[in-house]
């Protein structure tokens, strides 16, 4: 099943303005639900939005709330999100990370008391649109246990690293886990299994079952002990810059509210587009280990998707479509 982009967005900003979002951030958190899904990312698009109207209605996200500066020290600014909308608040932040970039050549926002930001490849895109290199980052509550560990104490802390390019800019959207939970979501849906293994079983075995893996919550880090280093290091940045939330404070309050961002963006008038295509150029000419494969930069596969799903529809699971449609 296929939905057009305007009537996903539509059905979504409709959704929100009955929950009492106001006119500007029920379409700007629409507008970001459905290029979301759009963009392929399904798992943060349609699939997400009924978890996020249950988060709304328990009072974890807050429509009416609006963030706040609370320090500044030059191009570094700390904010206080008071639990308004994830996206609202990523989307402020970038932006002024960006501005402040545009004046001193580097941007900074922190931010804590925030939400889930959805997508955060989002903020990626965002930053480059504007011209500027963007690095982003969120803890999370925990969900990958540390190397050598057995409980989940690490948060799946996504890291996003986007470079503006003529033609269709780099992003690199990656959690720390060798997939996020959001597409181990989608794999259970659609009953496939893993291409790799990419957590552990009730039995402690690695496995390729995505069901199993989202019941114990054993993802497994990128890289192994150094996924497991950076998600660590990740969250001791963001604590240490906003003054939020860890990983271990959003874990011991039960749910995944509050958590803790950093936005930077970094402005360099000649980013020296010719030099970027040799590096890509020079990446692709490896040769594939399929036959007829190829070699994508990250971000490439997105451009394409989306101008699939723009001419074709984008693709729906119709049991969480049924879902919003009678929200």
């Amino acid at each position: 099943m296929k939905v057009a982009y305007q009537d996903l967005q539509h059905k979504f900003e409709k959704i929100l303005l009955q929950h009492n979002f106001s006119a500007v951030k029920a379409a700007l958190c629409s507008k970001i639900f459905a290029q979301n899904s759009l963009d392929g990312v399904y798992s943060h698009g349609l699939n997400r939005f009924p978890v996020f109207i249950d988060l709304v209605k328990n009072g974890l996200v807050k429509p009416e709330a609006e963030p706040e500066i609370l320090s500044e020290n030059g191009a570094l600014q700390v904010w206080d999100g008071y639990l308004a909308p994830g996206i609202y608040n990523a989307s402020l932040a970038m932006k002024a990370a960006t501005d402040l970039a545009k004046t001193n050549g580097i941007g900074c926002v922190s931010i804590k008391n925030t939400n889930h930001w959805m997508r955060g490849g989002t903020y990626g895109w965002q930053a480059a649109d504007a011209g500027c290199i963007g690095i982003c980052f969120t803890n999370t509550i925990a969900n990958v246990p540390p190397w050598g560990g057995k409980e989940p104490r690490l948060g799946n802390n996504p890291l996003v690293i986007a470079v503006p390019k003529t033609g269709g800019h780099l992003v690199l959207d990656m959690a720390v886990s060798q997939y996020s939970y959001g597409k181990l979501q989608e794999h259970e849906l659609n009953g496939q299994l893993l291409p790799y293994p990419g957590g552990y079983d009730e039995a402690g075995n690695l496995t390729t079952d995505a069901a199993a893996i989202r019941k114990t919550e054993r993802a497994l880090p990128i890289g192994l002990w150094k996924g497991s280093g950076l998600s660590l290091m990740l969250d001791v940045v963001l604590t240490a810059l906003s003054g939020g939330k860890s990983t271990s404070a959003i874990t011991s309050a039960g749910k995944e509210a509050g958590v803790s961002q950093t936005f930077i963006a970094i402005y360099q008038p000649d980013l020296h587009q010719n030099l970027i295509e040799q590096i890509i150029a020079f990446t692709k000419t490896s040769e594939p280990v399929e036959p007829n494969g190829q070699i994508f930069y990250p971000g490439e596969k997105t451009l394409i998707t989306r101008n699939e799903n723009l001419a074709k529809g984008i693709p729906v699971n119709e049991e969480i479509w049924k879902q919003v449609q009678q929200l």
